[in-house]
């Protein structure tokens, strides 16, 4: 998968769902349409969760990698507005 260089970087690895969405939902605002977005997040509920609220928010997940530590990294691009 190709690497790609974020505009921004949330840590949700502490949060709990719903408020890690919410974490992430308030990073995406300050960005433009099509910057890049990095989000670590913890296994099970966040990482089955936060993925698919974000696509349901129209922006495109471009990776989501294990990080082999019980920690993932969603790497989203802005949708437009």
């Amino acid at each position: 998968m190709a690497d790609f260089t974020a505009d921004d970087h949330v840590d949700i690895t502490d949060v709990v769902c719903p408020v890690t969405f919410v974490k992430v939902k308030v990073a995406l605002d300050v960005l433009e349409e099509g910057q890049l977005l990095t989000v670590r997040l913890a296994d099970g509920e966040p990482v089955q969760n936060v993925p698919r609220s974000v696509k349901e928010e129209g922006h495109q997940i471009l990776k989501l990698a294990d990080n082999g530590d019980g920690t993932y990294t969603l790497v989203v691009r802005k949708a437009g507005e």
